[in-house]
């Protein structure tokens, strides 16, 4: 019986072996393919970092959430008095609606410690504060000539001040006003939302009778001016950040704190601020012309949150970000390992199989589901040390058992350590991760055009195809 020749399929096959080409087409589709896990692995980052987010919301809503503190802000009420005609009764009518004209202070000084505490739920640390607050200033006679409105038409006995807290649970003692020479209690609630949403108010007493006979005679000018000083103390729970709202003509806000890791943010920076092992202290001076409302204006037409500022307490390491951060170059691990692998083949005569390019592929890949389970425990440095060591070793000795060659894999395991040296580098080296991983890249890219500069893949794929012939 003759030999028969080689099938159509061992002649695929045979091709596919020798064909440099299809090999790295190969090599491609297979990091394509190992693209799947790496995008689950993300997805589980994102879900274990909203599982935190639902952590800190649910320990917050028993504390005291984000706090932005607005206030105080004078409000009183006037009426404004509407014509209509009765069609049923023939005759003209009146309808008299009460309105708020608001006053913002002429100056305002906010200062007091800021003291934070990081609570654990489960795995996780949520940072919460207690802060305690002194307020105080003073307000000028609200000037309604400048406004439009008519002095008959003032409330005058219903003024009150408000002062915006959003978490109204946080507030720990009661707030007592003091208002010129007399006191009031704060309380829930405040009659109109024009300008604060959530907080506390009381009714104020404006001026001295004296003052209020010459309004009520009309006998006020432009010329009585008087000045209404106020002061409170604000003992307040939150969590996440403290923000402010510089409502005063001049406003001036000095914040202390032992957390040694603040982040200042919103619409102005501090003008002064210390920050050591310690803690921090902050100063901010802002004038009303440094923001986009007046210091008084009828109804809602202004929206003051914008101009909000404060200072975030943020955790020194945050494991979620920088397993998303190490994620990210998971392609180029991936990459650059089977670019390895294929040049110790193309240079050595080993054959490696596309299954051993997957199964070192899915190692690469556990890698990060193994940096962020061990980063929820233990500092994300150590957890990066030990992951990285994990799969340096496993692939190390897997690949004994491909290269026969204690050399080579010397060098494969020695690649693979500089490869994670070179992803923990840029992630302590925030500022700079995007200029050094491109330096990195092209220096990569430079080293390996160096290394196969001299390498005639045409020659390779003849030298293959008269060994098997």
């Amino acid at each position: 019986m003759e030999n028969q020749g080689p099938s159509t399929f061992e002649k695929i096959n045979q091709k596919i072996k020798n064909s440099i080409t299809i090999r790295l087409l190969s090599i491609g589709f297979l990091v394509l393919i190992l693209l799947i896990p790496t995008s689950m692995i993300e997805s589980l980052i994102r879900e274990r970092e909203y599982r935190r987010g639902d952590v800190t919301r649910e320990v917050s809503s028993k504390w005291g959430g984000s706090q932005t503190i607005t206030g105080p802000v004078l409000t009183v009420p006037y009426y404004k008095i509407h014509k209509y005609y009765d069609s049923d009764e023939k005759i003209d009518k009146y309808n008299k609606t009460k309105h708020f004209a608001h006053f913002l202070p002429d100056e305002l000084n906010i200062s007091g410690k800021l003291t934070p505490e990081i609570r654990y739920r489960s795995i996780y640390e949520i940072i919460v504060y207690n802060t305690q607050l002194k307020l105080k200033g003073n307000f000028s006679t609200p000037d309604f000539k400048s406004l439009g409105i008519d002095k008959n038409k003032i409330i005058w006995k219903e003024a009150f001040v408000s002062l915006g807290i959003p978490d109204m649970k946080g507030i720990r003692d009661n707030i007592d006003l003091k208002w010129d020479d007399k006191t009031y209690a704060f309380n829930p609630g405040i009659e109109t939302n024009d300008v604060i949403a959530s907080g506390v108010s009381t009714k104020v007493n404006l001026s001295h009778e004296e003052e209020l006979k010459e309004i009520e005679n009309h006998e006020m000018t432009d010329t009585i001016i008087k000045k209404h000083p106020f002061s409170f103390d604000l003992n307040l729970n939150g969590s996440s950040f403290l923000n402010f709202i510089p409502i005063g003509k001049e406003t001036n806000i000095d914040i202390s704190s032992n957390w040694a890791h603040p982040s200042f943010s919103g619409a102005s920076l501090p003008d002064e601020r210390e920050i050591s092992k310690d803690g921090f202290t902050a100063h901010w001076k802002e004038l009303h012309l440094n923001r986009n409302y007046p210091q008084q204006w009828l109804g809602n037409i202004h929206n003051i949150n914008e101009s909000s500022f404060g200072v975030d307490l943020l955790l020194p390491v945050d494991e979620y970000q920088k397993s998303t951060r190490s994620a990210k170059y998971a392609i180029m691990f991936i990459s650059f390992t089977f670019l390895i692998f294929f040049f110790i083949e193309i240079r050595n005569r080993k054959r490696i199989h596309p299954i051993q390019f997957i199964l070192v592929g899915l190692g690469l890949t556990i890698f990060y589901a193994l940096l962020v389970s061990l980063s929820e425990h233990i500092h994300f440095n150590n957890a990066y040390l030990i992951s990285s060591a994990a799969i340096i070793l496993m692939i190390g000795t897997y690949s004994i058992s491909i290269f026969k060659s204690k050399k080579l894999t010397a060098l494969m395991t020695g690649v693979l350590v500089l490869l994670y040296g070179f992803i923990y580098t840029i992630l302590q080296l925030e500022d700079y991760a995007l200029l050094m991983g491109s330096i990195g890249l092209f220096i990569v890219l430079a080293v390996i055009m160096f290394l196969s500069r001299k390498i005639d893949w045409y020659e390779i794929a003849k030298g293959k195809k008269e060994e098997e012939s």
